[in-house]
């Protein structure tokens, strides 16, 4: 039955429709859905520093607030693999519009909520809706271009996909700063209209054949509640403590026994809602894991930066904002003239050549200290962003190189569901092992900190008479404390970037096991 579902899935039952689009009303289109994918990937971090405004602002507790967050991650993660079973139900096209669409429309619905409550409703709704945005754009996008170009069509959506999380937060630190929050979602509505304007009207007779495929309602069910409930682990687990909480434990196992019958189901199936016969494909199964432990890395990194510089460095979020954000300079730069060429460039030389970069990067930053001037802060940020323009768009061409254009769509929503994930995995494992590390060094480091040491006395000693402080206060041992777990911090932050640079070294092995064809981002999709 496997068989089945291969040649199912395979049968020629999308052929688009219309040549190519060229000069402006390619250009129009693409900017169309960049705009949507921007949109849709900068509602996944634009809220996060807006909690504690959102919070106040309804009468909930932080901890409440999180779920403004956590409940658009769920339901996004559960949308983003049934992207290609309903681009082949509804057309492609069609399918993008009406996301648009409705997360607009969604995203209205969040700026006046009144409540919590409902707030977590219409963010619900809102990511339900969002999952094909990504994978369809990118779709779309590769068809809309002819073939000689689509690296250039690869590299323009890949701008997008990887500054969008990036930029997010300090968009939306500013709008919170300056305006209120519901703005942070007002900002969608005209963004959404051109979006949805424009591919309604660029992409009338280039429509995909649809099928009338039937519901696969038990693979549907696995599907959501296995990975809402991984999500919801991911998202919860810091907070209560891992394995410790019965909740998390309750989460582990049912995404575990849902995701497990889920995979044997969809295996088995005539009608699969999730096409896993994809993964037999050798590019396309190495390239999900390269780009998935790459992007869990990277995006580890994105968490970790700001955290550090806000809780150790004492930056503000504005400036820790301004620290982070160099890094999408070069990426905007070279991402589309990486694209332009690589019909030129061995694919998998360039993806090797950005894992070096991220590696040398992360080795750079892990020898910071609390004494680093703002410029020696952003100068690794700006080399960062040559590794960004050189991974992201190599790799996904690598994992799409020989899937064909009616697989394309279920190709790239199995991909980017992957990508999504192991971002939140990676947000998830970096943030307690952060922690954790910083625990252990504070506890290291508080065996030298006794009144027997002449280097402990000593600083007592001048601290005291700098500030004029007394024996007796206690102050100035709370000021030595708050310096070794400053300094504690600095080291987890140091050990989480060193740990990064040896897991970039080994995806900088692991690309060479792929085969992309020869030119492969001219001939992809075909």
């Amino acid at each position: 039955m496997a068989d089945a579902a291969t040649a199912n899935s395979a049968a020629p039952a999308a052929e688009p429709q219309g040549a190519p689009l060229t000069g402006g009303r390619l250009a129009i289109l693409t900017i169309g859905l960049a705009l949507g994918t921007f949109m849709e990937v900068l509602d996944t971090s634009i809220a996060n520093v807006a909690v504690p405004t959102i919070a106040g602002s309804l009468g909930v507790s932080n901890s409440q607030g999180t779920w403004v967050i956590s409940s658009y991650a769920v339901a996004a993660a559960i949308a983003v693999p049934l992207t290609g079973w309903l681009a082949r139900r509804v057309g492609e096209a069609k399918l993008f519009v009406m996301s648009v669409t409705a997360f607009t429309i969604a995203s209205m619905l969040c700026g006046l909520a009144p409540n919590m409550e409902s707030l977590v409703v219409f963010r619900l709704l809102q990511g339900l809706v969002s999952g094909p945005m990504v994978p369809l754009s990118q779709t779309i996008l590769l068809r809309s271009f002819p073939e000689k170009k689509r690296g250039l069509a690869l590299g323009l959506w890949a701008m997008t996909v990887i500054v969008a999380p990036i930029f997010g937060p300090v968009i939306g630190g500013w709008i919170t700063d300056n305006y209120t929050w519901p703005w942070i979602f007002y900002i969608n509505a005209p963004v959404g209209v051109f979006s949805a304007v424009s591919c309604l009207i660029l992409l009338r007779g280039h429509e995909t054949k649809t099928q009338k495929l039937p519901i696969d309602v038990i693979g549907l069910a696995l599907l959501a509640v296995g990975v809402g409930s991984l999500q919801m682990m991911l998202d919860l687990g810091k907070d209560r403590d891992w394995f410790n909480n019965s909740l998390i434990v309750t989460l582990a196992i049912t995404a575990a026994v849902c995701l497990s019958f889920l995979i044997l189901w969809e295996l088995t199936s005539d009608k699969p809602i999730v096409d896993l016969s994809l993964f037999k494909d050798r590019n396309f199964a190495l390239g999900v894991v390269v780009i998935s432990f790459g992007f869990m890395t990277f995006f580890a990194s994105v968490v970790i930066f700001p955290l550090w510089l806000q809780t150790v460095m004492d930056y503000t979020a504005g400036k820790a904002g301004l620290a982070t954000a160099p890094v999408g300079l070069l990426a905007l730069v070279l991402s589309p003239i990486i694209g332009q060429n690589m019909n030129r460039l061995n694919l998998r030389a360039v993806a090797s050549f950005a894992f070096f970069v991220f590696a040398g990067v992360s080795f750079w930053n892990s020898h910071f200290a609390l004494n680093l001037s703002f410029a020696k802060v952003i100068e690794p940020r700006l080399v960062q962003g040559i590794g960004i323009a050189c991974f992201f768009v190599p790799v996904t061409t690598i994992t799409l190189s020989s899937i064909s254009d009616e697989r394309l769509a279920a190709a790239s929503g199995l991909s980017n569901f992957f990508r999504t994930l192991s971002g939140a995995i990676g947000t998830a494992v970096s943030t307690t092992m952060w922690e954790d590390r910083a625990i252990y060094h504070h506890a290291r480091l508080a065996e030298y900190v006794t009144p027997y040491s002449d280097t402990t006395t000593s600083y007592l000693e001048q601290l005291r008479q700098a500030l004029g402080l007394s024996p007796q206060s206690g102050a100035d041992l709370g000021m030595l404390n708050d310096l070794v777990t400053r300094q504690s911090f600095m080291l987890a932050t140091n050990d989480i970037f060193h740990l990064s640079g040896y897991v970039f070294l080994a995806m900088a092995v692991l690309v060479w096991l792929t085969k992309p064809k020869k030119g492969a981002s001219a001939s992809m999709g075909h």
